[in-house]
């Protein structure tokens, strides 16, 4: 069966950091380009981040470049997002997407 499986999102401070984890499982996650998307309230979801399947050639959105860092490790068959310096506009939906997958999603606010 194949899963992804967001978790770590939160409530955090402007200015504050948190870690996102995608746990896959069910598909062979390191053969595949790994994205992070977002979703705002009354927005469209929106490109955050992507890796290449063996790491490396990480993109970014230009609204979070050099806040956000992409990760992955193949043997746990996780991505990681690890965001600092947030601001009240990353407040959204955070969505891990791998090939045509697409997890649950897990909720970032950024609230003083």
């Amino acid at each position: 069966q194949v899963q992804l499986v967001e978790s770590g999102g939160g409530l955090a401070e402007p200015g504050g950091s948190l870690i996102l984890s995608c746990a896959a499982s069910g598909f062979p996650f390191g053969a595949f380009v790994a994205n992070w998307f977002r979703q705002a309230p009354g927005k469209e979801r929106e490109f955050v981040a992507r890796i290449a399947p063996s790491g490396g050639s990480e993109k970014y959105a230009d609204s979070v470049k050099g806040r956000f860092t992409i990760s992955r490790d193949n043997r746990r068959q996780t991505a990681f997002l690890q965001m600092i310096d947030l601001k009240f506009e990353d407040t959204a939906v955070y969505y891990c997407n791998v090939y045509n997958y697409w997890g649950q999603g897990t909720q970032v606010t950024v609230s003083s």
